[in-house]
């Protein structure tokens, strides 16, 4: 594979995954949840999408795949401790609670981009 073919291929990818977050952060909108960010990258990662349900803020990890099956085997322990040192740093700056109301969802999207969003998924 040409350096151009890696480039065509890592842009189409970065695209990809924008438009499944997108998706994700539009339902999320549609439930009543409250959008704070997209993309959020602190020191220790990045959180994809972070969402406020009354008091409860929501970490999100969106992954694209084929199907769901494999979006879900691209979490990793790694990606999921990465995603949790960012949340934290994000509450650090963004909330004054000393002990806030949080959870980690992960949100898969497949090649139709249907979303299937499982609730708590990092515990």
């Amino acid at each position: 594979m040409s350096f151009h073919d890696r480039q065509m291929r890592g842009a189409v990818a970065y695209q990809a995954g924008k438009a499944a977050e997108s998706s994700v952060a539009a339902r999320y909108v549609d439930l009543g949840h409250d959008l704070q960010a997209l993309r959020w990258r602190g020191k220790g990662g990045e959180v994809d999408l972070i969402v406020k349900d009354g008091a409860t803020w929501i970490f999100v990890e969106v992954k694209a795949a084929r199907d769901h099956a494999r979006a879900a085997e691209r979490i990793t322990p790694r990606q999921v401790q990465r995603v949790q040192t960012a949340a934290l740093q994000y509450l650090a700056q963004h909330s004054d609670e000393a002990f806030p109301d949080m959870r980690f969802d992960a949100a898969l999207v497949d090649r139709q981009g249907r979303v299937q969003v499982y609730e708590n998924a990092f515990m």
